[in-house]
C-alpha cells in the first residue's frame, strides 16, 4: 500500500520555518500541523514566537493553543493529536505540512522511532526531579546500562522521563521495541541558513522585538493567571524574565541570557536535524 504523503518543514528557531510552511501550504493546498512543544499552550505567544494570525495568512494551523499551561502535554499526546490532524487534512484532499522545531516530535511522528506508551506517573516524576542529575544517572545505569550510555550526556528531563518509563513499565528501555516502519512518505525541507552567525543575529533581533512587543507583561499575566508552574518557569523566555522580575538580574542581563539560551537551543536543534536528508524539489 502507498503511504500517505506529508511535507515536513524543520529547522532551528528564527530560521524562517513559518514563512516556508505557509508558502508551501498556499502552493499545494495544504494545512499546517505545528510540531512545537510550546505552541500548544494558550498564552505562550510572544516568548515562544507563536505565529500571529497575520503571519498565518489564512492557512489553517493545527495543534496551536489547544491546552492550558497546567497541562503536561507529552510527546504521546502530540503523536495522537498530530495523527488525527493529518488524517483529517488528508480526508479533505489537502496536503499536511508538519512544521516546527521540536526534534523528538518529528522522530516519533515521521521517522522510525516507536514510542513507549507509559502513563504519566506524576508522583514518581516528582520524586525523581528532586534528585541530582548524577544520582539519576547512577540509578539509570543500575537499571539499564545501554540506555545509560545513550542518555548520560542528556539533560535531566530526558533522564527523569527514561527512569519514569522504565519503572512504570518494569522493563529496560533498551529491551523495548523502539523501532517501527515509518507511517508516512515524507519530503523534508529546511530554510536556507547562510551561516551560524547570521542565524544568531536573527535570534538576537527576534528577542529585541519580543521585548518591544511586551514579553514582560506577558510573563506577568501568565504568572498571575497560573502561578509559578513548571511549564512557565522552565520555558525559555519566561524563565529569564522571571529573574528580572525577582530582582536577581537587571533587564539587560535577563535579555542577554535569553539571547544566549535561545542561541544554545538553536545549536541543539541544528545538531538534531543535521542527519535528516533534505528534498531538492517540492513535488
Amino acid at each position: 500500500m502507498n503511504k500517505p504523503k506529508v511535507i515536513a518543514v524543520i529547522g532551528p528557531t528564527a530560521s524562517g520555518k513559518t514563512k516556508m510552511a505557509v508558502e508551501f501550504a498556499k502552493k499545494l493546498n495544504g494545512e499546517i500541523v505545528s510540531a512545537d512543544s510550546r505552541l500548544v499552550y494558550k498564552g505562550f505567544n510572544i516568548a515562544c514566537a507563536k505565529p500571529t494570525l497575520e503571519e498565518r495568512e489564512g492557512i489553517p494551523h493545527h495543534l496551536i493553543d489547544i491546552v492550558e499551561p497546567e497541562f503536561d502535554y507529552t510527546v504521546g499526546n502530540f503523536y495522537d493529536d498530530a495523527k488525527a490532524a493529518i488524517s483529517d487534512i488528508l480526508s479533505r484532499g489537502k496536503i499536511p505540512i508538519i512544521a516546527g522545531g521540536t526534534g523528538l516530535y518529528f522522530r516519533i511522528l515521521l521517522e522510525d522511532y516507536n514510542l513507549p506508551r507509559a502513563e504519566a506517573n506524576y508522583e514518581l516524576r516528582e520524586l525523581l526531579e528532586k534528585k541530582e542529575k548524577n544520582e539519576l544517572l547512577d540509578e539509570l545505569q543500575s537499571l539499564d546500562k545501554i540506555t545509560y550510555e545513550r542518555l548520560k550526556d542528556s539533560n535531566k528531563r530526558r533522564i527523569v522521563r527514561a527512569l519514569e518509563v522504565i519503572k512504570t513499565l518494569k522493563q529496560p528501555l533498551s529491551e523495548m521495541k523502539l523501532q517501527k516502519e515509518p507511517e508516512y512518505e515524507v519530503k523534508w525541507y529546511m530554510p536556507q541558513i547562510d551561516s551560524r552567525e547570521k542565524l544568531y543575529e536573527r535570534i538576537n533581533k527576534r528577542v529585541d522585538i519580543m521585548l518591544e512587543n511586551g514579553i514582560i507583561q506577558e510573563t506577568l499575566t501568565l504568572l498571575e493567571n497560573h502561578g509559578r508552574i513548571k511549564n512557565i518557569v522552565d520555558t525559555i523566555g519566561y524563565k529569564e524574565i522571571i529573574t528580572y522580575l525577582d530582582g536577581h538580574a537587571s533587564l539587560e542581563e535577563a535579555i542577554d541570557k535569553l539571547k544566549q539560551h535561545t542561541r544554545n537551543y538553536a545549536k541543539r536543534q541544528i545538531t538534531w536535524f543535521r542527519k535528516i536528508p533534505l528534498s531538492d524539489n517540492l513535488i
